[in-house]
């Protein structure tokens, strides 16, 4: 893993909300996106050299509405960048974690992505990022 790629913040409202982090970080998000396959619109902050990302459920059943749900607005997960997605996930599962898609899948930012199990990351969604290229 070379770095932390962003924090994803899930959130109820996504206008309120870039709204208040745009007050937060003195700057307003550079970019919004939906990610259709995971039922979510999201917002990206630049903040120095790290990202955040905010996370609004499109639909009910996406993963997003179902944390809000349980959990309530907040941190949802940390990104981590990484240069060979594949062999990052196979070293990975040889370490005993579980990967909640084994194969990589579009994500926001033109990005391939891969989910870790919390049960196996002290309770944190882990994400793994590689830029399309």
């Amino acid at each position: 893993m070379n770095k932390i790629e962003h924090i994803g913040i899930a959130v109820k409202n996504i206008e309120s909300s870039n709204l208040l982090f745009a007050k937060l970080f003195g700057k307003a998000h550079y970019k919004t996106e939906a990610v259709i396959s995971e039922g979510v619109k999201t917002s990206f902050f630049k903040v120095g050299p790290n990202k955040i990302e905010l996370l609004e459920a499109t639909n009910p059943e996406s993963p997003i509405a179902k944390f809000i749900e349980k959990k309530g607005e907040g941190i949802h997960h940390i990104a981590f960048d990484v240069e060979d997605i594949e062999k990052e996930v196979k070293r990975l599962v040889n370490e005993g974690f579980v990967v909640l898609n084994e194969i990589p899948k579009k994500g926001a930012d033109n990005k391939l992505v891969v989910f870790l199990h919390p049960k196996t990351t002290n309770g944190v969604l882990i994400e793994l990022c590689q830029e399309i290229i």
